[in-house]
């Protein structure tokens, strides 16, 4: 027979006493669940592609401060991304052919999915938008400024996932990303807190520099939480590769109008390529398919999280590789956003239900009864 603690309670009046008992039972349940919280946020794939995103980040950035800072190379930047999307969209094709079913034929099925890609081409176009946007607001406000209002994103995607997928977070987790943004605001004091940096540029008009980086970070987090909403509640329910193949076919004529806007950048259309160039692309095709695999088995905060680590393990290695910055303010404000992480991730409050797929509408258009006809799912 399992042991009762009591507690006793006199009420005011001193005349009703009120008797609470509490059985190990319920303590062991208690105990239980929040040992099954714990296990539902530490599964092994969600914190495998977590890992696998924040060292991806991580690479990326310092290879590229390698690349630009030490070598002093000058491609466009623009291009390293058009041949990412590349890479992505053939390697997306690749996997998708490699793993259908017996009879199917491979180019059907990828005209299918172009067909029906608009949802990820409006993804694309709102990347697009917000790399004009960054274009707009450095051209009118100082860098500082501009690396200050950044640290919004983090709070932007949570807002938009309360709103857009309907979640509530506990108070442990608001106060978890606000001491993150504010930490990653502190780390950053090396670029926010130069005097060459705190100068707006001549003739910017501050107002329009401040209202696009704002519009940039709102559109940030509802991108992010715009492309959950369609991998885990699109009727059509379409895997990993095959939405990065769509989103990389949209993105690619985005990076190419770019390409075309910078005029090749200083060294010419396709100038200044190195094989360091190069792994930069191939890491940056991979970020793309990880962000993906970490939305599908997590969710777009967890991404931000891993990102967010990134900043501070990439700052480190920065440091002791290529002789980068790392004063105390960095240092202290590093170990605020690893706790801030960890509250965040660690918070035991009970998982949100998970998101359901949205029902299909009784009459599918001819062109999806058509092309089902012909092609196998």
């Amino acid at each position: 027979m399992p042991s009762h603690h009591r507690r006793t309670r006199t009420h005011s009046s001193g005349r009703i006493r009120v008797v609470e008992e509490e059985t190990e039972e319920d303590s062991d349940l208690a105990k239980k669940s929040k040992i099954m919280v714990f296990k539902s946020m530490m599964s092994s794939t969600k914190l495998f592609v977590l890992v696998l995103l924040c060292m991806q980040n991580t690479m990326f950035t310092v290879l590229r401060r390698y690349s630009q800072g030490v070598l002093k190379e000058i491609y466009s930047k623009y291009e390293v991304l058009l041949v990412g999307e590349l890479i992505k969209f053939v390697y997306s094709a690749y996997k998708i052919s490699s793993e259908l079913s017996q009879g199917e034929k491979a180019v059907p099925k990828l005209r299918y999915l172009l067909k029906r890609s608009s949802k990820m081409a409006v993804l694309a176009c709102i990347y697009g938008a917000m790399n004009i946007l960054s274009f707009v607001a450095l051209r009118n406000i100082s860098a500082g400024m501009f690396t200050v209002f950044a640290q919004l994103k983090i709070l932007t995607t949570a807002t938009c996932s309360s709103v857009m997928l309907n979640r509530s977070y506990s108070m442990t987790k608001w106060r978890a990303l606000i001491s993150l943004m504010m930490g990653v605001l502190l780390f950053s004091e090396p670029i926010w807190n130069r005097d060459d940096n705190s100068k707006n540029p001549e003739g910017g008009n501050v107002m329009l520099g401040t209202a696009a980086v704002l519009i940039e970070v709102t559109l940030s987090g509802f991108a992010s939480i715009y492309f959950e909403k369609v991998i885990k509640t699109d009727p059509e329910q379409l895997g990993i590769w095959e939405r990065n193949y769509q989103l990389a076919f949209g993105s690619i004529p985005i990076y190419v109008m770019f390409m075309f806007w910078e005029d090749g950048g200083v060294a010419g259309y396709f100038g200044g390529w190195s094989v360091v160039a190069g792994i930069l692309a191939l890491l940056g095709a991979a970020g793309g398919m990880l962000v993906a695999l970490s939305i599908k088995h997590g969710d777009s905060i967890l991404k931000t999280l891993a990102t967010t680590g990134a900043i501070v393990l990439s700052a480190a290695l920065d440091h002791y590789l290529l002789g980068g910055p790392l004063t105390n303010i960095m240092c202290i404000a590093g170990v605020i956003v690893v706790i801030s992480i960890c509250n965040y991730t660690f918070d035991m409050s009970p998982p949100e239900a998970p998101l359901q797929t949205e029902p299909k509408t009784d009459k599918p258009d001819e062109e999806i009864a058509l092309t089902k006809a012909s092609v196998k799912f």
